[in-house]
Parts: structure tokens; sequence; C-alpha cells
């Protein structure tokens, strides 16, 4: 029985018989999430392998990865990247940047657009708000951190925090959507994620922030191979193509 196995086996490898495909697991900021997905089915279509996509913000994404979450691949910022790297997490070398994406204000698809178009501008459209949306700082989000400081660099932390929606991860932009927040500040690439919204614009010059993110190999990668093919493809001119048309930009 055994011989008649290993010689089943030989001919099936003599014949090419298709290579067991690899389940390749993606963790990913949610503002590249949208390049991801869009990739995800061509290298799958190319390559036969599955990719697992799993997205977060990159607070907790970063906290899942040091509780000992496997993964093969993942997408942060270069410094939490290189705070991972340090503990062991993410394989020697594999950082590669990817993009880098501002951040917007939206409205439900409809609404008259508000100014924005001066810091001034922004500050008395903010105050006129009924409600305003956006992550929550205290879910480790990138865009929720800088945004609640930057009502506090405008003097009006204190009006924003009694009609705030504070969204702890996802997509701001479904708040207002759904018409639980008449304005919403999120990065500008999550923004163009949800339908039935308006992007009026990002925020004036002086005030933005750009985040970048850069992707990594896992030091365990269960499908190194598979991980780095993928990575390849995300860092290469087919994600470039698509960068702008998902609300980001080539990193620089």
């Amino acid at each position: 029985m055994r011989i008649l196995f290993l010689f089943s086996f030989i001919a099936a490898m003599a014949a090419g018989a298709p290579v067991a495909s690899a389940d390749l697991k993606v963790l990913t900021a949610g503002a590249f999430k949208q390049v991801v997905v869009a990739l995800a089915q061509r290298f799958t279509a190319e390559t036969g392998d599955k990719v697992l996509i799993d997205n977060g913000t990159a607070g907790a994404l970063t906290k899942r990865i040091e509780a000992g979450e496997s993964f093969d691949l993942v997408v942060l910022t270069p410094t939490a990247l290189a705070d991972l790297g340090g503990k062991g997490d993410i394989a020697k070398d594999s950082v590669v940047a990817l993009a880098k994406v501002g951040i917007g204000v939206v409205v439900k698809k409809g609404a008259p657009l508000p100014d924005i178009s001066s810091v001034d501008a922004l500050k008395a459209t903010l105050l006129a708000a009924k409600s305003v949306a956006y992550i929550d700082p205290a879910a480790g989000g990138s865009s929720g951190a800088y945004v609640g400081k930057l009502f506090e660099r405008l003097g009006i932390a204190d009006q924003i925090k009694a009609k705030a929606v504070l969204v702890p991860g996802g997509l701001v932009a479904q708040d207002v959507a759904d018409g639980k927040a008449e304005i919403g500040i999120h990065q500008i690439s999550e923004i163009l994620a949800v339908q039935d919204i308006t992007l009026v614009g990002p925020l004036p010059a002086a005030l933005q922030n750009y985040t970048t993110y850069a992707g990594a190999l896992s030091a365990h990668a269960k499908e190194a191979e598979a991980a780095k093919a993928f990575l390849k493809l995300l860092a290469g001119p087919d994600a470039a193509a698509l960068l702008k048309d998902k609300g980001m930009e080539t990193p620089k």
C-alpha cells in the first residue's frame, strides 16, 4: 500500500499537480485597507494564494501583535513598526514605505458644503456644526489623536467635546452618512470608502497632517514567501495607480 501511494504521489508531481495555495494573513490600518482589498483580488487570481484581511486602528493592531497574534504581513505607521521590530515581532529589514494620506472633512451627500478654506473658516464651521464625528483618541487611531490635539490648538476643545461623536474605530464617514453626526473629520482614504457622503476637502494646509503607512513581514510568518510577493505588489506601480483613486499619495 505504501509503495502504491508513493508511486501515485510521484506520478502526480510529474504531471504537474498544483501546489497547495497559501492562506496569507494581512493586518492593515484602516486607511490603507481599500488598497489591500483591491490588490488582494489580483494577487489571488495570479497566484492562487488567498489573502485574509483584518483591519483596525494602528493602536489596536499594535496591541494585538504585542499580545501574540499571528500574521504574515502588516501595514502600519513606520513608528509602530519600529516599536514592534524592537520587540522582535517584525522581520529584520522588511519594512517598505507604501503611501501617505491626509485628513479631510466630510458631510452627508446633499448637505450644504461648509467653508473650510482657511484656518478661521474651519474653526467657524466646527463651532457652528451641531455635531462633529472623529475617531476616539483613546482607540489608538492616528487621525483621532491628531484631531483631538487640533481642537486644543484651535482653542475649541471644550465646545467640540460637548457635541462630539466619538467613533471607536472604523469609518467616521459612515456615522455622517447615517445621520449620527453633521460633519466628520477623518483620513481621506477612509472617507472615500463610504457611500452617500461628500468629501468637502482636505484640512487647510496650515493644519494638515499626513500619516505615512508602511508594510512589513512578521518575524514569525508562516507564509513568508507569499507575504514578500504581496508586499512587492503593494509597493509597485499597480498600487501607485490606485492610491490617488483611494485618496492617498505615494510616499516621498
